[in-house]
């Protein structure tokens, strides 16, 4: 038979197995403490980065620096104005094919003692204004008798100007002062002379034709001198 141990064993041992109790209870505590504080997964979902792994770009992420390699030249079609319409162009100058010109006289027959007036009529025929140089350096009145020409404005005229006139679609503008011929026959070499050669009346035919900005009469304007 072993002899009884005595109080004092017992009670170390005792203080070891309680000890030893402790210290597990203290682990359970604190592994059940590690999983209530992450979750309770037992397992880290936040990816640690390594020396090789590239961080995804956050807010506080700079932005990239632009490559110098790329073309950097405006989009054209961005700069470019717009082609302006020729609507907003205004009038353009007027072509023989949409303006008329007419041969006038103040009358068809002329007395004895009465020298012809002589005007310009311009018909805008097109659908559009145009503008052209009326003025009476662009002006030719020539008078013939069968194949004489008699008189011709531009062999004595004097400080010709220029006019431009803005003729409306459709419209038909006159000379604002007509030109008189004085029914003598013209030259450069006669301007000044007093003794010109008179045109022949008794009922006499003549012919007037006009020509402005390189535009000629469509008919000849006939009248009769008495």
């Amino acid at each position: 038979m072993s002899p009884r141990q005595s109080a004092a064993v017992y009670r170390r041992r005792r203080i070891v197995v309680l000890g030893i109790i402790i210290v597990l209870l203290a682990l359970l505590i604190g592994l059940v403490w590690a999983l209530v504080a992450r979750g309770g997964t037992g397992a880290d979902p936040t990816p640690v980065p390594t020396r090789s792994s590239t961080p995804s770009p956050t807010a506080s992420t700079p932005p990239a620096s632009p490559d110098p390699s790329a073309d950097a030249s405006p989009d054209p079609s961005a700069t470019t104005p717009a082609p302006t319409s020729t609507a907003d162009a205004g009038p353009v100058p007027c072509t023989a094919a949409e303006v008329q010109v007419t041969a006038v006289a103040d009358h068809d027959s002329y007395s004895a003692d009465e020298n012809p007036k002589l005007s310009i009529s311009l018909t805008n025929s097109s659908t559009k204004d145009c503008t052209m140089n009326v003025g009476t350096t662009t002006q030719v009145f020539t008078i013939t008798s069968g194949n004489d020409t008699w008189w011709r404005s531009t062999d004595c005229q004097q400080t010709p100007s220029d006019a431009i006139q803005t003729i409306k679609a459709g419209a038909t503008i006159t000379s604002s002062t007509p030109v008189t011929w004085d029914r003598t026959r013209s030259s450069v070499d006669t301007c000044e002379a007093t003794d010109r050669q008179r045109a022949p009346g008794g009922g006499a035919a003549y012919r007037l034709t006009v020509s402005i900005g390189g535009f000629q009469s469509t008919n000849p304007m006939q009248f009769l001198l008495n």
